[in-house]
């Protein structure tokens, strides 16, 4: 087939391999504008070396893009970790259409955060869509999805790239193979199942030390890489990092710190003994025994 890929980063440049080991055609590459002061983008990088023609718009929505594509003639666009808004008028450009990767099952977890989300409420399954674009969020009718379970340490970074990025790229064999057996599936999303979180940012990161042990915990495991949860002690604004939790009953006030040492920070929890084993404070990330230490935390102090 005919294609477009749209997307950026590691997961589009994985997509580009996949589709050219493949053997379909794949006619241009559009991803956004360079970084002022870093490292091209892999995508960009990968069809560069493909010889396979590169369109960087800074919006997928002005007239140029959709006159480009119309001079493609593509047969397919695929949009591979999209953040821009791509308008009707693009995606149904393609003779087929557009399909897009989600990592979730969706209707569950639909935008851009999917993956902190299905942590941070304990979901024990979570998985990877392929669906049909349409002018929604996420909503468009399904075309594969996969799923795995999640293990009770999983972070958002570990999970996306040990499970549902291989997955992702994986599974997009069976979306081409469906697409061009003639009668690929078009399942409607079930609205009632459906929901929406917003972006994961650092105004959801702050650590209720109050909450159950688990709670926090799986709080903590979705904000990890991303944005880091939360909690200050002495002055000092504290990210978590790497974290395990022990369910043990203490008596201790939620968020004190019971123990330092060379592996791990201890910290009580209700009904639980959280060990912290990286930190980052206002530089960079480092161990939690290092980073308490060089700001003068002690035993006893407690996290507010």
């Amino acid at each position: 087939m005919r294609i477009i890929l749209i997307g950026q980063a590691a997961f589009a440049e994985k997509a580009l391999e996949k589709l050219c080991q493949m053997g379909e055609e794949v006619l241009a590459v559009f991803c956004p504008p360079d970084k002022a002061k870093g490292k091209l983008d892999p995508v960009k990088q990968a069809a560069q070396a493909l010889n396979i023609p590169v369109f960087q718009q800074s919006s997928m929505k002005g007239p140029q893009v959709l006159e480009k594509f119309k001079e493609l003639d593509a047969d397919l666009a695929v949009l591979a970790f999209v953040t821009q808004i791509v308008p009707p008028l693009v995606f149904n450009s393609p003779r087929f259409g557009s399909i897009c990767f989600h990592p979730s099952l969706l209707p569950k977890y639909r935008g851009g955060s999917a993956i902190n989300w299905t942590l941070i409420n304990g979901d024990t399954e979570t998985g990877i869509s392929w669906f049909w674009v349409d002018e929604g969020i996420d909503t468009g009718p399904l075309l594969v999805q996969k799923k795995v379970e999640i293990d009770p340490n999983e972070t958002t970074g570990t999970i996306y790239f040990n499970k549902l990025f291989p997955l992702g790229i994986n599974a997009l064999t069976e979306a081409i193979e469906l697409i061009k057996s003639g009668n690929p599936p078009r399942i409607l999303q079930d609205e009632s199942k459906a929901n929406y979180d917003p972006l994961c940012r650092d105004e959801h990161a702050p650590i209720v030390w109050s909450r159950p042990a688990v709670a926090v915990f799986n709080h903590i495991r979705g904000c990890d890489p991303q944005p880091g949860a939360s909690a200050s002690c002495q002055g000092h604004k504290i990210r978590f990092y790497d974290c395990q939790l022990k369910k043990t009953e203490n008596t201790s006030t939620p968020g004190e710190i019971l123990k330092i040492d060379q592996h791990s920070v201890s910290i009580s929890l209700k009904h639980g003994l959280l060990m912290v084993k990286k930190m980052k404070g206002d530089d960079r990330k480092m161990a939690a025994a290092g980073l308490v230490t060089s700001i003068g935390l002690q035993v006893g102090d407690r996290f507010d």
